[in-house]
Formats: structure tokens, C-alpha cells, sequence
């Protein structure tokens, strides 16, 4: 018996709604936390493993441990309801799974089994049978007769059972027809469950402006941004699909999409980057914003636009958030727009991209030598190069002096993309590991795409494949597209899709 609410330390869990709830406070959840919820209710103190919640939550579900891991950070973050110092609902035991602390409360037996009686009176349904089809007419009782007519009387009598036996038959004929015709099988509407807290960031290049081409990459790395900051901050799931362009039903609850577009501005054309934001429950638009960017004025729109998503997804967004933000506040602001296409760069990830991506960050690191992004997307980008193709030794001896130079900046051991490039150059000298503990940094701190990518290369060098499925399936639902399929078969080494990931293998091919 399913009960319709259960109390799990101070919230009240309310499944039919998907909502918990406290002193007035409701949260909505998205419903594979309610479902993720309740089974941690029915299993309190009990340690329940990855693979067993797979089991039972997600049931016949492709899904991977990470899938697992994000759900029950995202339900932590619920529950604790962005104090702190609320109490830890779900323990982490080590090399073993998760474990409910909270005291769990389930509704009175007596209610209990009332609903049980209430609902075993319901009758099950019965097909009716078919009404008691006419007898045939009753035969006249005959009448003495002169012996003249004596012969008449049996052939009428005969005429008039005949008639009854063929209406009676076509009767019966009509109403099987007619049950056959209202017991046929109702057919079903297919129906997609949205994820209130899952967001899609979609970028639409085909509109009427014609100088958009320069801006793309400012907004491509806003909606980067976007994602990478809500997946790492906030408990919404984002799926930057910038680089998607696959037409397919999303479960998604929320769709951000960012185009160019023709607005008259002081009595002119002029090309406005928008920004919608769609509910894609009821399609109410919650943000709509329309930008004029010019070279002095990225970092305000970049500020006016978290501003403004924070206060339509009522998400506060938490003081390392906020600093790491402070962190693109650099003199030159052109050089936000120039980032954001080295980071472009980096994304497509063969080697002509990364020495177009090396060239640009080496522009602006002399332009704006305290941009720390920059210096380290630079020293990224050439440990990069140096796993695709073997740097002489002139530039091998500099790189390593970087390494160097980097860990001495303050602060720096504070950023994600530290620990990536300590990961990609432990892997290049053997070193699993470290490259399995600094990885593992890297996502406590960044939820990106990257991250897991590099988390599968560093488990397919441990020899645990199915490990480094699970990471490489987690990258692409984060930043589904052919970059991201690039990068998990050719980053660092070559990996065969086939032997490694078949999930992946051929999904983006044409059918």
C-alpha cells in the first residue's frame, strides 16, 4: 500500500503532488526526487547502494552512478533548504552508498487500513452481459376449425417461429457488433513527464541579423556560463544544447533559448541579442530580455542576466558563486567577448582549434595580465596539445614552468580548472592516482562537462569501463552534441565508442 504522505524529519513529503514541505514553506521537486525520497523512507538507516537505488528508483532506466551521485546532491540541497546549518538528511557511508538519518514518521495503522477497506470495496470492473435477447413470438393457441382450413393453420404457425429465430439471430448479430465496437482498446496519447528543475539552453542562429556572426560566441559562453554555474550552484539541472541540434521531445520543464534579433532602436535596425525563458509546463514566459551589446558593456549584461535568473527561479545564488563571478570583472571587457571564443575553441578540441584557442588567450593574458581565466585556459589549452601531439623540448621545459608558476597564484587551488590540468598532466605521466584525486576535486567544486569527460579517460585507465561509460554518458547529457562526442573518442587518447560507450556510438548519426 502506497501512503499519501510521510513525514521525514521536519518536512512533510507529500508524493502525489511532488512536494515537501515545513512551517509554511513548500518546496516543489522534480519527481525523480520524490521518487528518490520516498524509497530512502522506506529503507531509514538502511545503506542503500548505487545500484540498488538504480534498481528501484530508476528501475529499467539507462542511467549512470553519476546520475545517481547529482539526484541525491540536488536532494540534499532540497532539504537542507539553502541553510547550512540544517542537519545532513543523507549520510555518505564510504565504498558502500547512502544512508537516511532523519526520523521517519508514516501514517496511523488505523488510517492505514481504512484506506485499505475503502479501497477494497471498490468493485472490479465486469463486462456486462448482453441483454436477454426477445423469445420467440408466442405460438396462437389454435381455434377449432372447419376441415377446410385445417391445413393452414401449421404452415402460418411455421411461417411465424421462422421470423422470431431470424429477428432473435439478428439482434444477437447487432449487439456483438456493438460490444465488439466499445470494448476496442482506447488508444493511448504518448504523454512526457516534464522536470520542473531541469533547464535547456538553446541558442537559434537563423534569424534576420546580419552581424550576429561576431557576438555568437559572447552568447554561446553566456549560455556555458549559465549552465556550468546552475548545475554547480543551484539545485536545477542544465543541459547546454547550444551545440545540438537534434529535434526531439525534451523532458526538460524549462527551455532558455538565446537568439539575435532585428528591433528598431533610436529610429534604426539594430541587432538585439534576446533571451527567453519558457515554462514549458503551461509555455508562460518567465524572463524576457532583449540586449544591445557593445564592447563596453558585456560584463553589466552578463551581470543583469544572472540578476535577473536568479530572481525568476527564486535561486539565491551562494557567496562562491558570486566571487568566482567577481572573477571576470577585468579592465578590458573586449576581451570577455575574445575569451569566450577562445573557450569555443577549446570546446571543438582538435588540435587547429587549440592553437587558434593558445593564440587568443596569449592576447589577452598581455591585455589583462590579472584575467586568471585566462592564464589558466592557456596552460590548459597547451597541456592539451602536448597529449595530442609531443611538444619539443623548448616548449615542454615552458610548460612545465607554468605548472610551476600556476600553483603559487593565491587562491588558484580554489578553481576547477587546476585540477584539470593537474589530471591531464598526471595522466600523461602515468600517475592514475593523482589524476583520480584531482579529477574528483574538480567536480566538487565545477559540475561541467569537461569534468566528466576527463573523469571516463582517468577510469579507462584504471581498467573499470563501465565506470568511465557512466562518466563519459553523464558529459554528453550535460553538453549533448558532436563536440562532446569528439572530445570523449579523441581527448587525452582515443577512446572506441563501440567497446566503451555502444550507447553513445552512432547517436548522432543520420538515420
Amino acid at each position: 500500500m502506497q501512503h499519501s504522505v510521510v513525514r521525514v524529519g521536519e518536512w512533510l513529503v507529500t508524493p502525489s503532488v511532488n512536494q515537501i514541505s515545513r512551517q509554511g514553506r513548500e518546496i516543489t521537486l522534480e519527481p525523480r526526487l520524490i521518487d528518490l525520497l520516498m524509497y530512502f523512507a522506506q529503507h531509514p538507516n538502511e545503506v542503500l547502494s548505487r545500484d540498488n537505488i538504480i534498481d528501484h528508483v530508476w528501475m529499467r532506466t539507462i542511467v549512470t552512478n553519476h546520475v545517481v551521485t547529482q539526484s541525491i546532491s540536488e536532494l540534499r540541497k532540497s532539504l537542507r533548504d539553502g541553510d547550512e546549518r540544517n542537519p545532513e538528511y543523507i549520510v555518505t557511508v564510504p565504498k558502500r552508498g547512502y544512508k537516511l538519518t532523519a526520523p521517519v514518521v508514516w501514517p496511523a495503522e488505523s488510517e492505514s487500513d481504512s484506506e485499505s477497506d475503502a479501497s477494497a470495496t471498490v468493485a472490479a470492473p465486469v463486462i456486462a452481459a448482453p441483454a436477454a435477447l426477445p423469445s420467440a413470438p408466442a405460438q396462437p393457441v389454435a381455434e377449432t376449425v372447419p376441415d377446410s382450413t385445417s391445413h393452414s393453420a401449421p404452415a402460418k404457425s411455421g411461417f411465424g417461429t421462422w421470423l422470431g429465430f431470424l429477428l432473435s439471430l439478428s439482434l444477437l448479430v447487432a449487439l456483438i457488433v456493438m460490444t465488439l465496437i466499445h470494448h476496442q482498446p482506447t488508444v493511448t496519447k504518448s504523454r512526457l513527464l516534464l522536470n520542473p528543475r531541469d533547464i535547456d539552453i538553446r541558442f537559434d542562429g537563423d534569424d534576420s541579423c546580419t552581424n550576429w556572426i561576431s557576438k555568437k560566441s559572447y552568447a554561446i559562453g553566456l549560455g556555458a556560463l549559465i549552465t556550468t554555474s546552475l548545475n554547480t550552484f543551484s539545485t536545477f539541472m542544465v543541459h547546454d544544447k547550444t551545440n545540438y541540434s537534434v529535434n526531439e521531445p525534451s523532458s526538460s520543464g524549462k527551455t532558455l533559448t538565446i537568439r539575435f534579433v532585428n528591433q528598431r532602436h533610436y529610429r534604426a535596425q539594430q541587432c538585439f541579442m534576446s533571451v527567453l525563458l519558457i515554462d514549458n509546463a503551461d509555455s508562460s514566459t518567465m524572463l524576457d530580455k532583449r540586449y544591445f551589446i557593445t564592447d563596453t558593456n558585456q560584463l553589466a549584461i552578463q551581470d543583469d542576466l544572472f540578476s535577473s535568473l536568479s530572481a525568476v527561479l527564486t535561486q539565491p545564488w551562494p557567496e562562491r558563486m558570486q566571487a568566482q563571478l567577481a572573477q571576470f570583472r577585468i579592465p578590458q571587457t573586449m576581451s570577455l567577448t575574445e575569451f569566450y571564443e577562445a573557450r569555443q575553441l577549446i570546446f571543438s578540441g582538435d588540435v587547429q582549434s587549440l592553437g587558434k584557442a593558445s593564440g587568443i588567450l596569449d592576447k589577452i593574458m598581455k591585455e589583462s595580465p590579472d584575467f586568471i581565466y585566462a592564464y589558466e585556459d592557456k596552460i590548459l589549452v597547451d597541456a592539451l596539445r602536448q597529449s595530442q601531439q609531443s611538444l619539443d623540448q623548448q616548449q615542454t621545459t615552458a610548460l612545465n614552468e607554468e605548472l610551476v608558476k600556476l600553483t603559487r597564484i593565491p587562491g588558484i587551488q580554489q578553481t576547477s580548472v587546476y585540477y584539470k590540468i593537474q589530471t591531464i598532466d598526471m595522466l600523461g605521466k602515468g600517475n592514475i592516482s593523482g589524476a583520480y584525486e584531482a579529477i574528483n576535486k574538480s567536480i566538487e567544486l565545477e559540475m561541467s562537462w569537461l569534468n566528466y569527460v576527463l573523469l571516463g579517460k582517468v577510469y579507462e585507465m584504471k581498467g573499470e569501463n563501465r565506470l568511465a561509460a557512466d562518466a563519459y554518458i553523464t558529459a554528453f547529457n550535460l553538453r549533448p552534441g558532436e563536440n562532446t562526442l569528439y572530445w570523449i573518442e579523441n581527448g587525452i587518447f582515443q577512446t572506441s565508442l563501440e567497446k566503451i560507450v555502444p550507447y553513445l556510438n552512432g547517436f548522432l548519426a543520420e538515420e
